[in-house]
């Protein structure tokens, strides 16, 4: 009986040790996929471009890059930066994630969730509000059909609002990627959203062209 229990007991340990076992194979492939899905998220020229930018920073200092390679995500990721997107710039940069996202979480300028083609940012502090800012949100809201915050259905528009944007002479005011419109109106406001409603990219602030640009 003895032995009997002890061989029961041996037979369980064993499954056991061959489940925790499978289980861990399972675990560490999984994170090797997720690597090599990882390693697939930009093209290997944004990656060599990446990589050229560094080089403009002394040995050691390559963190300092940090900004210019985050735009460059995110031109490259539909205008947003998801976690993948921010753990391959992390390890591009042979920096902890964390300290990635701790930039990406701070400025403003970066996305951390799905947005429209046309990213619409209305300015909304002192000069921009005396001026109608806020009557210029309500007209964008009207028009498309969402509120601030928000994309419409088709994913063509994101409106929100944001602080200054350094143009208080021409308020109010709003950007699109790298574009400035000033002294808004209802009908300027109209036609603004009547160009940008079949763009083909995302707008984002800095594109890959400014840094080769750059060189």
């Amino acid at each position: 009986m003895v032995v009997e229990t002890t061989i029961l007991l041996l037979s369980c340990s064993t499954r056991k040790k061959q489940s925790k076992s499978k289980y861990r194979v399972s675990f560490i492939r999984a994170i090797e996929n997720q690597k090599s899905k990882i390693k697939m998220l930009f093209s290997d020229k944004t990656e060599a471009l990446m990589r050229q930018i560094m080089r403009r920073y002394p040995e050691g200092r390559h963190k300092s890059a940090l900004l210019p390679l985050l735009h460059i995500a995110q031109a490259e990721s539909d205008g947003w930066l998801s976690v993948p997107v921010m753990d391959r710039v992390a390890e591009i940069l042979s920096i902890q994630p964390i300290e990635v996202y701790e930039v990406a979480t701070f400025y403003s300028m970066f996305q951390l969730k799905p947005v429209g083609k046309c990213l619409i940012e209305v300015c909304r502090t002192s000069s921009c509000w005396l001026r109608g800012a806020n009557d210029i949100v309500a007209h964008i809201e009207q028009k498309l059909g969402i509120k601030n915050g928000e994309t419409t259905p088709d994913g063509k528009f994101t409106l929100r609002t944001v602080e200054c944007l350094g143009s208080c002479g021409t308020a109010p005011m709003l950007q699109i990627g790298e574009k400035y419109y000033e002294d808004l109106t209802f009908e300027k406001v109209d036609q603004i959203l009547e160009e940008n409603k079949n763009r083909d990219n995302h707008s984002t602030y800095l594109s890959k062209t400014t840094f080769q640009n750059h060189e």
